[in-house]
């Protein structure tokens, strides 16, 4: 069976066999062209982009394989996900983003060439970027609960030790 585009597309971008020095190229070109396709969706954020995969490439003027990269790091932050999996060039295919999603992802990937985009100053507040910015990096942040030792005070209130209150074996 053949291997579909994105398969492609993982298989070069994340090799463990190949060239380093071909792979950072690739990556290098791709972040530059990822940059320049954000650049232009974020100058009119409420406009739908549609297109096939093949014409959209075309449209931003990327190679077909970088279409594909960039569908698949923009699929999660889509108000309808692409069907990455089984695309090829002619699947039709949308663009159309939610704006705080697509914000948060750029920030989940620490992708500040992205998030720092000039274009995003038109369509959030600074204060928005900022609350935007500490929403995504708190919902990864994992807080240990305080552990209860037998003595302490008990979490209930009631001022006994948790041993001879809440923590008493039942």
């Amino acid at each position: 069976m053949a291997k579909t585009l994105l398969e492609k597309w993982r298989e070069e971008a994340y090799s463990e066999t190949a060239d380093r020095g071909a792979l950072q190229k690739l990556w290098a070109d791709y972040f530059e062209k990822e940059k320049g396709i954000y650049s232009q969706l974020l100058k009119e954020p409420d406009t739908e982009v549609k297109g096939t995969v093949e014409k959209l490439a075309e449209k931003y003027g990327v190679e077909l394989k970088i279409m594909v990269g960039f569908l698949d790091g923009i699929n999660d932050s889509l108000v309808t996900p692409n069907p990455i999996e089984e695309m090829d060039e002619n699947t039709e295919v949308s663009l159309k983003f939610d704006k705080e999603s697509l914000y948060k992802n750029m920030v989940a990937a620490g992708a500040d060439w992205l998030y720092g985009l000039p274009e995003w100053n038109d369509i959030f507040s600074e204060e928005r970027q900022k609350e935007l910015y500490k929403e995504q990096k708190r919902s990864t942040t994992v807080v240990n609960e305080t552990k209860i030792y037998p003595n302490d005070p008990c979490p209930c209130g009631s001022g006994k030790k948790y041993k001879k209150c809440c923590g008493k074996a039942k």
